[in-house]
């Protein structure tokens, strides 16, 4: 009950996949179903989440009224016209939350009531799951308890950081974009696997069992990453084999480039 009367009543705006996980979030946590709103562009998408979640949807302009917090969760290049769209309408100190990948606290005030708190965040997928990481930083307009009403509205799927805008697009490239990196590294396990006589199954649970072993010693002893490899690496044995190889082939400084172009698309989306 505390964490409903710091956040107040909640509104999303474009509740699809990213707006969907945090309502769901929110809802697991305990907040009631009348204390938040959606809007959706599609009828069935609306018609989907009323019923199966009990909110009321309204159109953008009414939910962004109603809401003492207002969620962004429109696609990037959306948010100067929803911005537009809504400004009017929003209450002198309503929180407005944006979700939407490179879009600048500057561009979301500029499109905003002068005075409007605004708080950038970018959230990440595993939030699906309540594993999510949501990096926020804090508009020119934002109290303290702004923040911390955001914090507290984020925490609802997974863990919350706060940093510099400066930092953000970095963490687009990193946490923003990095599931796929790990999805990316399960499927050529999995096809390793297959491709050396395992069935499917069997390569996919060996591959997601490994993963989720790893990222929990990552986490729970606190140890570098190059130590735990180590550990797995024995002299002469089959991984340093395989690392060899993974380092012949410069797969980490394909990586290192890879996240440095998700950073420079994350800055390049701010042009828009």
């Amino acid at each position: 009950m505390v964490e409903q009367v710091k956040t107040g009543r909640v509104a999303i705006l474009g509740a699809g996949n990213m707006g969907g996980t945090i309502l769901a979030g929110l809802l697991r946590a305990g907040r009631a179903p009348a204390d938040v709103v959606v809007s959706a562009r599609r009828p069935e998408r609306a018609a989907e989440l009323k019923q199966r979640h009990g909110v009321e949807v309204l159109a953008n302009v009414e939910a962004a009224a109603w809401g003492d917090t207002v969620l962004l969760a429109v696609k990037p290049r959306d948010i100067a016209g929803l911005l537009a769209e809504i400004g009017p309408a929003l209450r002198p100190g309503t929180l407005v939350v944006s979700l939407a990948a490179g879009q600048t606290i500057a561009a979301l005030e500029g499109g905003l009531p002068e005075g409007t708190p605004v708080i950038r965040v970018m959230p990440n997928t595993p939030s699906l799951v309540d594993q999510g990481m949501s990096v926020l930083s804090p508009g020119t307009h934002c109290l303290p308890e702004h923040t911390e009403r955001a914090q507290d509205l984020l925490s609802s799927t997974g863990k919350v950081l706060q940093v510099p805008e400066s930092y953000q697009d970095a963490v687009t490239a990193v946490s923003g974009s990095g599931p796929a990196y790990v999805f990316y590294v399960a499927e050529a396990m999995i096809e390793a696997g297959v491709l050396l006589g395992l069935p499917r199954p069997t390569a996919t649970e060996l591959v997601v069992q490994t993963l989720f072993g790893a990222a929990t010693m990552l986490r729970q002893t606190g140890e570098h990453p190059s130590i735990l490899r180590e550990q797995v690496t024995s002299p002469g044995g089959t991984t340093a084999a395989a690392v060899r190889l993974l380092d012949d082939q410069r797969v980490r400084g394909a990586f290192m480039s890879a996240i440095e172009a998700a950073c420079n698309r994350s800055a390049q989306l701010s042009q828009f």
